[in-house]
């Protein structure tokens, strides 16, 4: 993709900041870096231009949580018009302590999602990613379900006691997290990334033929400001010991670099989530095997919540 158009969420900081950087030196002639304030995306791009040598990145407003701002970088998207033929949608953190919503009712964990999804619809939908784009989202070793202390909600179950068999809706409720649910940041995190996992596999299967999309986990990355909501034991404890331990953690740019393994990927794995070995917080992808992830029920599920809560779909 030596000529080519990249697009890099959460780019301000840590593995999206290393990957927009890596971008430019493997020949990409622009690199879009987003910032919630454009402030903040030009200083990004400035940085990155300076350390790079490199005068290939363009700043980019783009506030997740908010429609508006999603709706408005598309229009400025679409008034470049060149097409963008690497998407990569890193940008979210581990929850608060507390419950938070957004100003439209959703749980915080969940918004990049949300977020995310309406960017890359939005930009399916005007004709904005080349016939051969690759789009990547970051995922987590914790969908897997095998890391301790981080369990996930079993959406069938919740939709059987619930929601009368409805799994769409016991996902559009986990997005909203409601009084009837209690809210615990570990399985809001364990919950959102099984979901972008979900959303992949069912975003694949509705692309053109061509394109790909993979979620793929940046591995253990604790030097990044995704942790900056998490409580203090995780902050000040337990990322403190895992980064003494090896092969518990690595570098942004280690983690970057798994990112872009996308470019390599062809569309006969389009849909599928990459990370660590089983039990695992670092080392080389694999495609991840477990049944839960590839639930096409839930899939289609989580589709059809991710949709109606955003209000975007691709039709």
């Amino acid at each position: 993709m030596e000529h080519s158009i990249a697009l890099v969420t959460g780019a301000t900081s840590g593995v999206g900041y290393a990957a927009a950087r890596m971008l430019a030196g493997r020949g990409f002639r622009q690199v879009i870096v987003t910032g919630r304030s454009l402030a903040r995306a030009q200083e990004t791009a400035a940085r990155l231009a300076v350390g790079s040598k490199s005068q290939v990145f363009t700043p980019l407003e783009l506030d997740l949580d908010a429609q508006t701002s999603v709706t408005t970088a598309l229009a400025a998207l679409a008034a470049q018009g060149r097409p963008i033929d690497f998407l990569l949608l890193n940008a979210g953190w581990i929850g608060a302590k507390e419950r938070v919503l957004t100003a439209e009712g959703i749980e915080a964990t969940f918004a990049p999602l949300i977020g995310h999804h309406r960017l890359a619809a939005g930009l399916l939908r005007a004709n904005l990613l080349s016939p051969d784009a690759r789009i990547v989202i970051a995922g987590s070793e914790v969908a897997r379900g095998d890391i301790p202390f981080f369990s996930y909600t079993d959406v069938a179950a919740l939709a059987a006691k619930q929601h009368h068999g409805d799994r769409s809706a016991a996902v559009e409720a986990l997005l909203r997290n409601g009084p009837n649910l209690k809210y615990e940041p570990n399985r809001a995190h364990s919950d959102v990334k099984i979901f972008v996992a979900w959303w992949a596999a069912a975003l694949a299967r509705r692309m053109p033929s061509g394109m790909a999309v993979y979620a793929i986990s940046p591995g253990s990355t604790p030097d990044t400001l995704g942790i900056r909501n998490a409580g203090s034991a995780f902050r000040w404890v337990l990322v403190p010991m895992a980064k003494l331990i090896p092969g518990m953690s690595h570098t942004p740019e280690t983690a970057a670099r798994r990112y872009l393994r996308a470019l390599e990927l062809g569309t006969d794995v389009s849909g599928q989530f990459f990370a660590s070995p089983p039990r695992k917080f670092t080392g080389p992808l694999e495609a991840m095997q477990q049944p839960h992830l590839h639930d096409r029920a839930n899939q289609e599920a989580a589709w059809e919540a991710i949709v109606n809560v955003s209000g975007v779909g691709l039709a």
